[in-house]
């Protein structure tokens, strides 16, 4: 899944984008309000971590201006402000979720986890097709009875495909939310992170899993 973090403190954008990256997250980061809006306005995310006091547009702005436009992306919001009043402002403004700088990482990793479930369907955390079973919480990947060890990428790339099963996935999509922004599509890196993968995932197996889809994509089905 693919996060915006929108903060201008380096120190904190870094410790949050570094924290999300070891939890298999796709992570963008801008670090004003006028390139936080326009990113979130042209990319497809899943999450929106959006510092309120910001350089140019502060983030009341970014999420009026997003959820007006029908941008219905969660949002998580920071701010150094922790009273009734500035979270109710917060909330009301569009975003989802309000938390107060400074924060231990584990409490912002477990609000993303569950604006992340409350959008997805509900299915506890194992995605399953066919024989093949990714677990999302312990990040455990098995084929019948056999774990595969996966890099975080290949990871990070499987949970992209099951969680779009059936679905013709183009390679500008996968570059869109298993890459990041400054990803060079000319390259042919996605053709061979989905070859590693087929190889951990199909080799040894009767029946394929990921398929290629000539002039598309891939498609992982049964």
């Amino acid at each position: 899944m693919r996060i915006l973090v929108v903060e201008d403190e380096e120190r904190i954008a870094s410790f949050v984008a570094r924290g999300l990256k070891e939890a298999h997250y796709i992570v963008d980061v801008a670090s004003d309000g006028e390139k936080g809006l326009y990113m979130a306005e042209i990319n497809e995310y899943d999450l929106l971590i959006l510092d309120i006091r910001l350089p140019g547009y502060d983030g009341i702005t970014i999420c009026k201006q997003l959820r007006a436009k029908n941008i219905e992306v969660p949002i998580l919001m920071l701010s150094v402000k922790n009273t009734a009043e500035d979270k109710v402002r917060g909330l009301n403004c569009g975003a989802d979720d309000y938390l107060a700088k400074p924060f231990a990482f584990k409490e912002l990793l477990a609000r993303v986890q569950a604006l992340l479930r409350r959008n997805k369907p509900s299915h506890g955390g194992i995605l399953k097709v066919a024989d093949l079973e990714l677990n999302q919480f312990t990040h455990k990947v098995m084929r019948r009875t056999k774990e595969i060890e996966l890099t975080s990428k290949e990871y990070t790339l499987l949970e992209y495909f099951m969680l779009n099963t059936g679905t013709v996935i183009t390679r500008t999509m996968i570059s869109e939310h298993v890459w990041h922004e400054d990803f060079d599509s000319l390259t042919n890196i996605i053709d061979v992170f989905v070859n590693y993968l087929r190889n951990k995932i199909d080799k040894g197996h009767p029946k394929s899993l990921i398929h290629t889809i000539r002039g598309s994509g891939y498609c992982l089905k049964e």
